[in-house]
Formats: C-alpha cells, sequence, structure tokens
C-alpha cells in the first residue's frame, strides 16, 4: 500500500475541506424580503428576458454574462497527466476558474464534457454559448484541439481561445522578446529549434513567425520535421524544412529553443552546441526536459525559463489568459486574434523592462530588476491587469475584432486599475 506524502495530503486535504471543491456560486442582489424574490424571478425576471428576446445585445445589460467565462475540457491532455477523462479532469478546471476570479475577476463555470469526438464536443459548446461571454478550452489533445478551436471560433460570436496552445504562445513570445532585449539580438535574425509539436509547439511556433523570426526548426518524436516524411498532418506541415536534417545539425548554432514535450528530449549535449548566450526555455512541466541548474553548469551564458515556480523566469499561463479574456471581453471582442495576443506578449514584455514595486520584493524575499533572470512579470504583480487587459482591449477595437466605438484606453486603465487598489 502507497504511503501519501504530506504535500499530497494537504492537497487532498485542501480540496476536501471546509467544503468540497474549490468554487461555488454567490447572488450579486439581494434576497432578503418578498420585493427581492418577485424582483429576482417571477413576475420581475420576465421584463429583461422580453428586451432580450428583442435585442440580445441586452443580455450583456441585464445578466452576468459579460463577467461570465467557461472553462471546458474533455480530460484528453491534462497537464502532467495525460488523457485521465473529463471528470477527473474537473479540479483542474475548478482551479482555472479560481485564477480567473482571483485575477481578473471574471466569474467562471467549469464543464467537463465526456466525448472525444470532435462533432459532439463542437455541437455541446455550441449549444450553451449564449449562457457565457467568453469560451476557455483547456486540456484537450492534439490534432483535435485545432479542429475544435477553429470551429468554435468561426461559429461563435464569442471570445474562444485554447489556453493551453495561445497563453504559453503569449507568454514565452514575451520571454523571447526580452531575451533579445539582454542579448542584443533581433528576432528576426534567431535560429529557433520547438521541441515538441502538439498544441502548444505548434501555436508558439505560429506566434514567432507573427514575432518576426523567420528560422523554426521543429522536432517531434520520431525526429526533425523536414517535407521528406510521410506522416505528417497540416499541423506539423507548417513547419516542414526543406530536405534532411538531424537533430545535432539543427541544434548547431541555434540561438533558442523552446521545450514543449517532455524530459529526455533534448540534452545538455545539444545545449553545448548552440550559439554563443543561448536561450533555453525547458517547459516541459513539472519536470522540464532538462533543469535549469544543469544548463548553467554547462552554459554558464545561457538564459533559462522554464514552467516551474521554484526556478527564475516562469513561463507561468496565468501571466496570460485572466488579462486576455478581460480585455476581449470588457470591449466585447468577437475574436481572440492574432493581432490581441501579440499586443499580450509585448504588453507583458514591456511590464517586465519597468521597474518592480517594493511589494514584489518583499513578496520574493530579493530585489528583482530586468535582466536574464527577470525576463517575465511575476503572477503577483498587480499591474498586469492594467497593462495587459488594455493593451488586449486596444488591438481588439483597432483589428476590427470589437465595434466598440469611442473606447477611450486611458479611462479604461483607470477602472482596471481600480479592481486591485
Amino acid at each position: 500500500m502507497s504511503k501519501t506524502s504530506t504535500f499530497d495530503q494537504e492537497a487532498l486535504d485542501y480540496h476536501e475541506f471546509p467544503q468540497a471543491g474549490k468554487i461555488s456560486v454567490e447572488t450579486t442582489k439581494p434576497m432578503q424580503t418578498q420585493k427581492d424574490l418577485s424582483l429576482a424571478y417571477t413576475p420581475g425576471v420576465a421584463v429583461p428576458c422580453l428586451c432580450i428576446e428583442k435585442n440580445p445585445e441586452d443580455a450583456y445589460k441585464y445578466t452576468a454574462k459579460s463577467n461570465l467565462v467557461a472553462v471546458i475540457s474533455n480530460g484528453t491532455a491534462v497537464l502532467g497527466l495525460g488523457n485521465i477523462g473529463a471528470l477527473a479532469s474537473k479540479p483542474v478546471m475548478e482551479g482555472k476558474s479560481v485564477l480567473f476570479k482571483g485575477f481578473s475577476g471574471l466569474d467562471s463555470f467549469d464543464i467537463e464534457v465526456d466525448t472525444e469526438s470532435v462533432d459532439r464536443f463542437c455541437s455541446v459548446v455550441t449549444a450553451i454559448a449564449p449562457t457565457f461571454g467568453g469560451i476557455n478550452l483547456e486540456d484537450i489533445k492534439a490534432p483535435e484541439c485545432f479542429e475544435i478551436e477553429r470551429r468554435l471560433v468561426e461559429e461563435l460570436n464569442i471570445p474562444v481561445m485554447h489556453d493551453d496552445q495561445h497563453g504559453t504562445a503569449v507568454i514565452s513570445s514575451a520571454g523571447i522578446i526580452n531575451a533579445c532585449e539582454v542579448t542584443h539580438r533581433k528576432i528576426e535574425d534567431l535560429k529557433i529549434v520547438v521541441v515538441g509539436a502538439g498544441a502548444a509547439a505548434i501555436s508558439c511556433a505560429r506566434l514567432y513567425r507573427q514575432l518576426g523570426a523567420r528560422e523554426i526548426y521543429m522536432i517531434d518524436s520520431k525526429g526533425v520535421i523536414h517535407n521528406g516524411r510521410s506522416d505528417l498532418n497540416d499541423y506539423k506541415r507548417e513547419f516542414s524544412i526543406k530536405g534532411y536534417m538531424t537533430h545535432s545539425e539543427v541544434f548547431k548554432s541555434a540561438d533558442v529553443v523552446v521545450g514543449l514535450s517532455r524530459p529526455g528530449t533534448f540534452s545538455i549535449e545539444d545545449i553545448k552546441t548552440m550559439a554563443s548566450e543561448p536561450i533555453v526555455f525547458t517547459l516541459a512541466n513539472p519536470m522540464p526536459e532538462v533543469f535549469p541548474d544543469d544548463v548553467k553548469k554547462a552554459r554558464p551564458d545561457a538564459i533559462v525559463a522554464t514552467g516551474r515556480s521554484d526556478f527564475d523566469n516562469q513561463v507561468n499561463n496565468v501571466l496570460g489568459f485572466p488579462f486576455i479574456f478581460r480585455g476581449a471581453m470588457d470591449v466585447r471582442a468577437k475574436k481572440i486574434n492574432d493581432e490581441m495576443k501579440l499586443a499580450a506578449a509585448n504588453a507583458l514584455a514591456a511590464l517586465a523592462r519597468k521597474k518592480v514595486p517594493q511589494y514584489l520584493n518583499e513578496m520574493y524575499g530579493k530585489e528583482i530588476k530586468f535582466g536574464k533572470y527577470y525576463l517575465i512579470p511575476k503572477p503577483f504583480d498587480k499591474r498586469l491587469i492594467v497593462e495587459i487587459s488594455s493593451a488586449v482591449a486596444q488591438a481588439a477595437v483597432d483589428s476590427g475584432s470589437s465595434t466598440m466605438k469611442d473606447f477611450d484606453i486611458e479611462v479604461y486603465k483607470k477602472e482596471l486599475e481600480a479592481r486591485v487598489k
């Protein structure tokens, strides 16, 4: 019989007591009198119902839709756990809902859809979409996740984003922007190696191209992706190179490696062959492909990021999705497009270059300054909601994803600042 570790027991107790689970529903209107009852339900509720029937946009005025996100998964690619099924994924999805509320003030329902069928999943989400102002897809395996997101983005007129893809892309892009700043490189001159070819890897590589990267190599479980292979799906084919190259050849003189795979898929020996001041993002979680301490021993000049909170430069999706959805939903964007994701990445990078508030220095027990050990903002930086959400909202308006008239970013920033005071 296996023993439960102290931490494991703490985690179980945290989820069980004093009430099972991590979320609950609270009302925003009084329910103390007969008058309250008549306004909240019959007959008063009929009045906004009829308004919405005439003008569906009134749902944003009279219901919680404008501040409500769905966190939806089928549990087929749960971080670090794999295909554990819809029900077993529920603690993760509840956790995501907690992060939405805690970091951006957005309310959230977690919804676990028990199917691996793309058609059925999309049908379920489309049917329940009127409830929500935005949909965060989570922990859905590739390649199905690409088709699911594509269909839902096309069919729905509210923001839909698969965070495993785009959150990692946005945060790692911010890290690469600032790593270039520290090492005096230009993104268009980088030789980038992406290890992994799943949902996050494909989306990261796509966003790096949007940033200006021109030389990207991708490695999957069978080796370097090239146009001579007959086993590639359409998504991998986007990053196939002309002609055959070995794993070692791809790493030689590379400026950047982004690991989005599993431990051991690239090695310290690979890193030794990279260019001066290599940028090593080893993002497999919870166990990175290679450990930062080993990287630094072999390459003291390296800049290293991981997905873990116990090392510098954590690529943490909580730096992205709460604030991306906040900005998108506040201007009623129809989609989260590339312009909005790039705006988020650039705003994150810019925030890391600003002077760090004293409360963060005290929280982390050290003086934090922009440089190779601090490329990416800390999750508890209260400025995130202001800088990221406003940048996303402005990009939504500028790109036409939002049709909001007379958007004033300075007024909006003040509204966001009021949320964190």
